[in-house]
């Protein structure tokens, strides 16, 4: 019996402008979780890094009820476990923070329970937890990928990402729930826009797969969410000025926010990380910035 499983698990951008509550990606950022097996009566759950005070530690986090979730589709009865959480991942910044927790916690009860569920099970319990796939399945397999409903399910797609493309993420010292990012939206929506936004959806996966400077500026337009999440997010406007003044290719909300995502190349990518945290500051608001490039591996258990 395995007697410790540990999971490390990327971060997510998802959205990527037009590609609204369909398309994430993984990013080199992690959160990691180790569950072992204990000889007591009680769950014990220690968290460090950044934050760490605000997870909790008792049977509402999210990473053990995961861990509780997979074995009961196995109908089998959890173990008590130590699990121990290391935090890279800031917590309600749009980067994926509970999608990871729980990809850490499936995968971490799978390995202890022997490997009972492929790794299509693991993502489609994922995905039911979360709600939607965009930040979940990146987080699990890696890459970017697209997901779409389809009579079996899901159908995931990988879209292939040139490496001359950077991503570089500036994320600030204020949160943005999910709940509240969701509010400020429509209910319906122009024919004109739904146009709008396929178009450059399409136009974003060709401009990812070929690193082609023109569609890749013009791809990052959205309709659907971009323009009224953009009123949560202070300096938003001078933001995404100072990405293509400093040679991005433009700029999307990470996630439901508040961190902001650029695009733009290697040699390009650091002054882009210092535009933004500067085009921050004037609205006083302080923001750590830095190229992460995509992770193709997603999650690994060991």
């Amino acid at each position: 019996m395995m007697t410790t499983a540990t999971v490390r698990v990327p971060a997510t951008t998802a959205n990527l402008g037009a590609g609204f509550d369909c398309i994430g990606a993984a990013l080199s950022l992690y959160n990691e979780f180790a569950f072992t097996p204990i000889d007591t009566e009680s769950l014990v759950i220690a968290v460090r890094g950044l934050e760490a005070a605000r997870v909790n530690t008792d049977a509402s986090n999210l990473a053990y009820q995961a861990f509780v979730k997979l074995y009961s589709r196995i109908d089998r009865s959890p173990p008590v476990i130590q699990l121990e959480i290391k935090l890279g991942v800031p917590l309600a910044r749009g980067l994926g923070s509970s999608a990871t927790a729980i990809v850490g916690g499936l995968l971490g009860a799978n390995a202890l329970a022997g490997n009972p569920l492929s790794l299509a099970d693991i993502m489609q319990l994922a995905i039911e937890m979360e709600g939607h796939p965009d930040n979940v399945v990146p987080a699990l397999i890696g890459g970017c990928r697209l997901a779409a409903t389809a009579a079996s399910g899901w159908a995931i797609a990988d879209i292939p990402w040139h490496d001359s493309v950077v991503p570089v993420v500036a994320i600030p010292d204020f949160e943005l729930s999910t709940a509240e990012a969701r509010s400020v939206l429509p209910t319906d929506y122009s024919r004109a826009d739904a146009i709008f936004n396929t178009a450059h959806l399409g136009l974003m996966v060709r401009g990812l797969e070929t690193g082609n400077p023109e569609w890749l500026s013009a791809a990052l337009a959205d309709r659907l969410h971009q323009p009224y999440r953009q009123q949560l997010i202070p300096g938003y406007t001078d933001v995404e000025r100072a990405v293509v003044a400093a040679g991005g290719y433009g700029m999307v909300i990470s996630g439901a926010g508040p961190t902001l995502l650029a695009l733009t190349t290697a040699e390009r990518a650091d002054a882009v990380a210092t535009a933004m945290t500067d085009a921050w500051a004037t609205h006083n608001i302080q923001a750590q910035a830095q190229p992460l490039p995509v992770d193709m591996q997603g999650a690994v258990c060991s």
